[in-house]
């Protein structure tokens, strides 16, 4: 009888913060462990070298967050984004796991910054990393090899050998590499043009949407496993390939890997006309951080995927500038020129808007009075007049930082064939969050996701390693004593 050879025991296929957790994790479990990242070392990490923070449920001040941010207020900002779809179950899991994973971050050379003030509205309900995304990443990766595991660059998978809902091996430059359990954590297919293409298709305008998207994060997610999973091996799938978290960023940002310093973050101070300079959207609807990932999608359903973000001098010193100065004029008129709109349209637009503006007691930080009446789109919050020079306008872009079409999942993070749960492979991050994330986006929480299921995919990958059934739910924060018990 032959033995079959393993080159190793869980193999991660990614180089994230999801796979990262699920490569740390596994390791902790008593697994061999190799992790596979198609970039090169420079580049790796993914999109979560470009992150900032996770969104963290608490109910009393905490470390480095302040106030409460209880359970149920994190779902319901949740559900409003997403319009409810999505998971509840697994939500909450997510939920329920961001109050507990900092221990074990810190733990693994991860280090929280002081609480941030200011205009972001964000010091109660994330907690931030010193250094941001790229410090996580590094030491992770430190974290990683200092326990063992064994990390290959320039390692990307182009196919899997899966058997009846079992892994079996991956494919790497012709290479064959078997392991017991494996982890799919490569990301969505952002920066697959054709994939994006296909997705949207054409408009009614006979334009291909797609091809004026840009790329926040890295050129390296370019799903060829997801489709892989999804046409070759008919895993089940969640999501619409249409749906991603996607920002308003300055029309000058890169193709690729622009990050957050791209986005223009005034919209809620001025307004936003699209290139037949009207307004389309209520810019003050709720506050930045629960809002913004929505303008990426509206502007890409404008015509030539172009919007302009247009405010005054007041609003100048009340949000974070982007790395691109905005245009400048002295008046409105010539600002409209310089951006290459129809003067007499952005004229009326702006008059129209500035006489509907009820000004009340102006307040940024919170959702205040003053708002539209008699004009649409009404903007409800901080509707000021745009009358005082100079004047300021940012052209806007789409800018994905990830899509939400996936593997479908429970919370054991199994990837599921015909509904029935794979017993050694697993996924987590970009490649699950749409069960989760149906729609919208509020900040940080990606990477709650990610680390909540990078760990529940790691944990669960080395019980599969040991012939032992996966757990069930989030993983508990003394991570050693829980893996004793599951064993």
């Amino acid at each position: 009888m032959t033995t079959e050879s393993f080159d190793t025991d869980v193999l991660v296929i990614g180089g994230g913060n999801a796979a990262l957790c699920a490569a740390i994790m596994a390791r902790e479990g008593g697994a061999r462990v190799l992790l596979l990242e198609s970039a090169p070392r420079e580049w790796r990490g993914g999109n979560s070298g470009h992150t900032r923070n996770l969104r963290c449920m608490h109910d009393a001040p905490q470390d480095v967050l302040v106030e409460a941010y209880p359970e149920e207020e994190f779902w319901q900002d949740l559900l409003k984004v997403t319009g409810g779809l999505t998971n509840e179950h697994l939500a909450r899991m997510v939920i329920r796991a961001s109050s507990t994973c900092r221990t074990w971050m810190r733990r693994h050379g991860v280090i929280f910054q002081p609480p941030l003030s200011g205009a972001l509205h964000v010091a109660r309900t994330n907690a931030f990393f010193m250094g941001g995304g790229k410090a996580l990443v590094n030491a992770y990766y430190r974290s990683a090899e200092n326990l063992g595991v064994e990390v290959r660059y320039d390692a990307p998978v182009d196919r899997l050998e899966i058997e009846d809902g079992i892994f079996k091996a991956a494919w790497v430059k012709g290479r064959r590499i078997a392991a017991r359990s494996c982890v799919l954590a490569a990301g969505g297919f952002e920066s697959n043009r054709e994939w994006l293409r296909e997705a949207w298709g054409r408009n009614e305008r006979g334009e291909f949407p797609a091809d004026n998207f840009l790329i926040r994060g890295t050129a390296f997610n370019q799903g060829v496993l997801l489709r892989h999973m999804l046409e070759d091996h008919h895993a089940d799938r969640i999501g619409d390939p249409t749906q991603a978290h996607m920002v308003a960023i300055d029309a000058r940002a890169p193709l690729y890997d622009g990050g957050i310093c791209t986005r223009i973050d005034c919209v809620s101070l001025g307004v936003v006309v699209n290139r037949e300079a009207r307004r389309f959207y209520d810019e003050g609807e709720d506050f930045w951080p629960k809002r913004y990932a929505i303008w990426g999608r509206l502007v890409a359903m404008q015509p030539q995927q172009i919007g302009y973000s247009i405010i005054d001098s007041k609003a100048i010193g009340r949000f974070m500038p982007p790395v691109f100065p905005g245009v400048r004029a002295n008046t409105l008129e010539e600002l409209a020129t310089r951006l290459e709109l129809d003067v007499p349209t952005f004229m009326q637009t702006m008059n129209e808007y500035n006489a509907a503006c009820r000004v009340g007691r102006f307040d940024h930080t919170a959702l205040d009075d003053c708002h539209t009446e008699g004009v649409t789109p009404a903007k409800t919050h901080w509707a000021r007049p745009i009358d005082t020079a100079p004047f300021y306008g940012y052209a806007l872009r789409p800018g994905v930082t990830f899509t939400y079409l996936g593997l479908k999942v429970d919370d054991t993070a199994a990837v599921r064939f015909n509904d029935e749960p794979s017993r050694n492979l697993f996924v987590a991050g970009e490649m699950m969050a749409g069960n989760v994330l149906g729609k919208g986006y509020t900040a940080g929480v990606g990477m709650s996701i990610g680390t909540a299921f990078g760990r529940i995919a790691g944990r669960n990958a080395a019980l599969a390693a040991q012939g032992k059934p996966a757990a069930r739910g989030a993983v508990a924060d003394d991570t050693t004593q829980h893996m004793k018990e599951a064993a």
